[in-house]
């Protein structure tokens, strides 16, 4: 079991936790609009749906490695040309963070909570983010694989809860820092294009 790969997991979840989405811009909408409480219930709803894509992948993609280990090959280089498909788009993307043009209508926590999970669960692009980010880092050659999905499904979890916790409960003070700070949007795309890259890399080298 290496710990250095789930340490590697949890650090390049990190980083793209806090890198600029959907998902955590949603989050911080929502904080700022209608409280912290109502930021909260969005992040457990986000973070409920990706109980679903970790279970499809888990059965999924063990499934394929026990049929054929030249499949898992396949799989990683699918992830790495994803990723790197994704740091290209992030470097054609623009860098300032535009918060002005995102839905703050009132709602309830339980609809805030069902608004989170169908985001998550109806979203392809996840469950593809999901497929080329986690086989690469299967962390044991004797625990099954299932259950090494379920770990990295539940670290992903685990540090992405604790982070767009920190935007929901910190959401005024983030935006005030994001307006005042113009090169913020800079820096957060070009660590995400190097994590996408470096992630890219490790697939394709990785001998796992």
């Amino acid at each position: 079991m290496s710990y250095e790969i789930l340490g590697a997991f949890m650090l390049a979840t990190a980083v793209l936790a806090i890198s600029p989405g959907p998902d955590n811009i949603f989050v911080m909408v929502q904080g700022m609009a209608n409280g912290r409480k109502y930021g909260l219930a969005t992040v457990a709803g986000l973070m409920s749906g990706c109980l679903i894509h970790t279970t499809l992948l888990a059965f999924g993609v063990s499934a394929l490695i026990k049929q054929n280990d030249s499949l898992f090959f396949i799989i990683k280089l699918f992830g790495a040309l994803y990723l790197l498909f994704l740091s290209y788009k992030v470097y054609k993307s623009d860098s300032k963070i535009d918060l002005s043009n995102q839905k703050t209508a009132p709602q309830g926590l339980w609809k805030l909570f069902q608004t989170g999970f169908l985001m998550n669960v109806l979203n392809p692009k996840v469950t593809i983010f999901f497929l080329a980010f986690f086989p690469g880092f299967l962390f044991s050659k004797t625990i099954d694989t299932v259950i090494q999905f379920y770990v990295l499904g539940f670290l992903f979890i685990t540090v992405s809860s604790l982070i767009f916790g920190a935007i929901a409960l910190l959401a005024a003070t983030i935006s005030d820092y994001i307006a005042t700070h113009h090169n913020a949007g800079r820096y957060l795309k070009w660590t995400q294009i190097l994590v996408f890259v470096g992630i890219a890399g490790y697939l394709l080298l990785s001998d796992k």
